[in-house]
C-alpha cells in the first residue's frame, strides 16, 4: 500500500511539474484578433524598417501602454471633475429655486 501512495504522490508531483511547464511555455503568449487594415499597417511598418511583425507588435505595445495609461488617467480626472461640477450646478439651481 505504501508503494501505491508513493507512486500516486510521484504522479501528482509529475502532473504539477507538467502544469508548471505548461504555464511557463504559454504564459507569455497573446493571441489577439485585429482588423485586416491594422494587420496590413503593422506588416508594412515591419517591412519598411526591416523588422519582424512580432517585433513591431511588441514595440507598439511598449509605446502604447504608457499612452493608454495616461489617457485613462485623464479620462478618470475629467469624469470626476464633470461630476463635481454637475453637483455644484445642481446645488446652485436648487438654491435659486428657494
Amino acid at each position: 500500500m505504501k508503494n501505491t501512495i508513493n507512486l500516486s504522490k510521484g504522479a501528482i508531483e509529475m502532473t504539477e511539474q507538467k502544469k508548471e511547464m505548461k504555464k511557463l511555455r504559454g504564459e507569455h503568449c497573446l493571441n489577439i484578433f485585429v482588423s485586416y487594415e491594422l494587420k496590413e499597417q503593422i506588416k508594412s511598418l515591419a517591412k519598411r524598417y526591416d523588422r519582424t511583425t512580432s517585433d513591431m507588435v511588441r514595440a507598439v505595445l511598449k509605446i502604447g501602454i504608457p499612452m493608454m495609461e495616461g489617457l485613462s488617467e485623464a479620462e478618470e480626472i475629467m469624469v470626476k471633475e464633470y461630476v463635481s461640477l454637475f453637483r455644484k450646478l445642481r446645488k446652485v439651481k436648487s438654491l435659486k429655486d428657494l
